[in-house]
């Protein structure tokens, strides 16, 4: 394993959970915060596809419903046929990362291009007014620093669609939300505090997640619940060498943390 090796920004797969193959892919490891995928599932319509336009995911970290909302960055905007995610299938929105807190809110930002497919046509699914600034969903939880959260928007599509009695129909769209930490983190400190090191987590043979050492500090956050390797690399390998923890347990919603390394 080569703990030189430089860690790549994830893509965004169309999987339940990240599948980590070789040491070129990595978990994000974050400057500050928790870490939150966004996924996007369905309950089954009478329909041959669902086309929604998804523009935008903002959270909120109060009750006001017209302030105070703020976009989640790297969010994969566009066009996803949701009747293509039943059956446990999901695909993965976004992987971003937050700031610690109580999450009120949720807002779920459609565009124009929504539409429903029947024997073979494309009907367009009008939007009500009230939902074209996005629908609010509830979620009033806490989100903790150096943890891993999964958030599911589980889209009702039998419920969500409306044909009026001019043959139109129109998307009123029911959405239940779940917000789960999925794992947690490793923090420690390293001796001598001035000696600059890289900390890595390993698991199995891949190098998932790395940072850097401030003051001899450091947290790796985001990391998928199991045990890791820890990998410490000292930028000057002429006075230390570098040192591996092994077996360190990551846990849902808890940020580990391992005894003080020394290097030598």
């Amino acid at each position: 394993m080569n703990l030189k090796r430089t860690f790549l920004g994830l893509s965004l797969p169309m999987l339940v959970v990240l599948t980590l193959a070789g040491c070129s892919k990595t978990e994000k490891s974050a400057a500050g915060g928790a870490r939150m995928q966004v996924y996007l599932t369905d309950d089954p319509g009478n329909y041959e596809s669902v086309f929604i336009d998804v523009q935008d995911v903002r959270i909120n970290y109060s009750d006001d419903s017209t302030q105070g909302w703020t976009s989640l960055d790297q969010v994969a905007r566009g066009t996803y046929d949701i009747l293509r995610l039943v059956n446990d299938k999901d695909t993965l929105l976004g992987d971003v990362q937050l700031k610690g807190g109580r999450i009120q809110q949720i807002r779920l930002v459609l565009g124009p291009n929504n539409f429903v497919r029947i024997n073979g046509i494309n009907y367009p699914l009008q939007t009500p007014s009230a939902h074209q600034s996005g629908l609010k969903l509830r979620i009033n939880q806490r989100v903790e620093e150096g943890v891993l959260y999964q958030l599911v928007m589980d889209f009702d599509a039998g419920r969500s669609i409306v044909k009026t009695g001019g043959g139109k129909y129109i998307l009123k769209p029911v959405i239940r939300t779940s917000l789960k930490a999925t794992g947690g983190g490793i923090k420690g400190f390293v001796l001598p505090a001035n000696a600059v090191t890289s900390v890595f987590a390993i698991k199995g043979a891949d190098t998932v997640a790395g940072t850097q050492t401030a003051n001899g500090a450091f947290i790796i956050r985001g990391l998928t619940a199991g045990t890791y390797n820890v990998g410490f690399l000292p930028a000057d390998t002429t006075t230390y060498k570098p040192k591996t923890v092994t077996a360190v347990m990551v846990n849902n919603n808890t940020v580990t943390t391992v005894d003080t390394v020394r290097l030598q």
